[in-house]
């Protein structure tokens, strides 16, 4: 198997026994939106998820939509976007989160080799399902993209064996059925996923959608390999967070996950 830059970075993490921390930000939200890349990677992030807007984000909550309707409200593109991207050096592993039609509207070999020419070497498209990734998985095998699949609490057995033997970078487990957003509470369903996909796979298991807090982010992480944290970052972006108070907020859950 081809070694991803996302794959060394989150061994490195938990083979040292620490846990993963991957948190996001939608590209192009603010003009100083690669700040936050920088101040994410200061803070402790092993890997940062970029979201590249779309029109219909389906499997989004209501923070990370408003995130990307501000940042399509500024003019931002996906080429855009990569242009910013490709401007920074950011010194961790840079994963791009988008939709199925964005990345099939471009052709999948063509949007993966732009990627990675912008430096980022990981994709999640969390519409496109396992059976159907075929395309997509041999385009970004081809051009050095780790393609990191989801599995959600209702994964039968043999298809989340699957997922598990196909993803790469990491296994993302969605703690819940449902859209992402901030939660009070943890589902129990997330560490019981992370349960089953880590007896599948040797790859590591982070758990996103609803984790929330550096509290949160233990408690998934005492079952899982790390998290990805998202919406409760970007509603401090809508609020006006600057880099530096993101960056603290990462901190602190760099923090919690040791």
């Amino acid at each position: 198997m081809r070694a991803y830059a996302s794959d060394e970075a989150l061994d490195r993490r938990v083979a040292g026994g620490g846990k993963a921390l991957v948190p996001y930000i939608t590209g192009g939200i603010s003009a100083d939106w690669t700040e936050y890349l920088l101040a994410y990677a200061a803070a402790g992030a092993d890997a940062i998820e970029i979201g590249l807007p779309f029109s219909d984000p389906m499997l989004d909550g209501v923070t990370i939509q408003r995130a990307s309707d501000r940042a399509l409200g500024r003019g931002t593109t996906v080429e855009a976007i990569l242009r910013d991207v490709a401007g920074v050096s950011v010194g961790v592993p840079l994963i791009a989160m988008t939709y199925a039609n964005l990345v099939f509207r471009a052709g999948p070999a063509s949007f993966c080799r732009r990627l990675v020419a912008a430096g980022i070497t990981g994709l999640i498209v969390p519409d496109l399902p396992v059976d159907e990734a075929a395309a997509v998985a041999r385009a970004a095998e081809e051009a050095g993209v780790a393609l990191t699949l989801l599995a959600a609490p209702v994964t039968p057995g043999e298809r989340l064996a699957e997922i598990g033997a196909r993803s790469r970078g990491f296994v993302y487990a969605v703690s819940l059925m449902g859209t992402t957003g901030e939660r009070d509470t943890l589902d129990d369903a997330a560490t019981r996923l992370a349960t089953r996909v880590k007896a599948v796979t040797d790859l590591p298991v982070l758990i996103g959608f609803g984790v929330s807090t550096p509290a949160q982010a233990a408690a998934a992480a005492a079952v899982a390999d790390g998290v990805v944290v998202a919406s409760a970052l970007m509603r401090r972006v809508l609020d006006g967070a600057t880099p530096d108070e993101l960056g603290r907020d990462v901190a602190a859950l760099r923090a919690a996950l040791g």
